[in-house]
């Protein structure tokens, strides 16, 4: 009997799991469908930005373009931005992008880390590194206003050459059942080899040297936004997969249990009916 009860109360708590994992999973999939459609509908932008303001600076000797698009000294250090989730249950997403942290680290001794959401705070302090900012990155889908501050951390460290380069490490959203972590250099500004070049003949209001500096900041700024949405589309795929198997699996458990304490029902019933049998003959047997 005391078998039967804790069996009953094991699936009773399984079945309150599948609950809650389902309901998880739904969220996901609701946060997942917003976060694909800016994400994939953000990367054409960035592309055309990117042609243009290639196109704009190849127009321009090197002492007339932005500082964005100069090698500084700066002590060969590196300025690195992490993007990561505020909250685990995102199956191996969290561990895949540590562990692109480690590795990058072991490399690049002398780096400093902007860190973007809880889950790599930690690892940063872990590894003793100057942590310049950390910011936390939210359940709902990243706003562009959350780039502004980080733009300004970069221009302090950047313009002022305390760091060579500015990196991201992220992760890339593949797909919804495939994430992978990516670092990506961001500064100073370096334009795909392969991009065909605006016609000569195109005049650009105003000059080149006017429109570079704007452009080159909203690309920068967009840059990062962009690995935003990556980063919380790849979070809210990894969940919602995570939180499916988690669902399955716990459904899995509740029919297990459930043989099983069918199993004991009918023995305990068989049981009691033998005894029954037992005395009833028993009592024949004596009268």
């Amino acid at each position: 009997m005391a078998n039967l009860l804790s069996l009953k109360r094991r699936i009773r708590a399984a079945q309150n799991v599948s609950k809650t994992t389902r309901a998880m999973q739904m969220i996901a999939i609701s946060k997942l469908k917003k976060a694909q459609n800016a994400t994939l509908s953000g990367r054409p932008y960035v592309e055309k930005l990117s042609y243009v303001a290639w196109n704009l600076s190849s127009r321009l000797d090197y002492e007339h373009t932005h500082e964005y698009m100069k090698k500084t000294d700066g002590k060969n250090k590196s300025l690195v931005l992490v993007f990561s989730p505020d909250k685990g249950l995102c199956g191996g997403l969290v561990t895949n992008l540590i562990r692109e942290i480690i590795n990058f680290d072991s490399s690049h001794p002398n780096s400093l880390y902007i860190t973007f959401g809880k889950k790599t705070e930690s690892v940063v302090a872990n590894l003793k590194k100057e942590l310049v900012a950390s910011f936390k990155f939210g359940t709902t889908l990243p706003s562009f206003e959350m780039v502004l501050p980080i733009v300004k951390i970069i221009d302090e460290y950047f313009l002022s050459q305390k760091v060579s380069n500015v990196k991201i490490i992220s992760t890339s959203f593949l797909s919804v059942f495939s994430q992978k972590p990516k670092i990506t250099s961001i500064l100073p500004v370096e334009f795909p080899k392969e991009q065909a070049s605006i016609s000569s003949f195109t005049l650009f209001e105003p000059s080149p040297e006017k429109l570079l500096p704007p452009l080159l900041r909203h690309f920068l700024e967009m840059t990062i936004y962009q690995q935003m949405l990556e980063s919380f589309a790849s979070e809210q795929g990894a969940r919602m997969v995570a939180m499916q198997n988690a669902t399955d699996n716990a459904l899995e458990i509740v029919q297990d249990l459930k043989l099983e304490y069918n199993k004991g029902r009918q023995e305990k019933i068989t049981n009691e009916i033998l005894d029954i049998g037992g005395a009833a003959s028993a009592f024949a047997y004596e009268h």
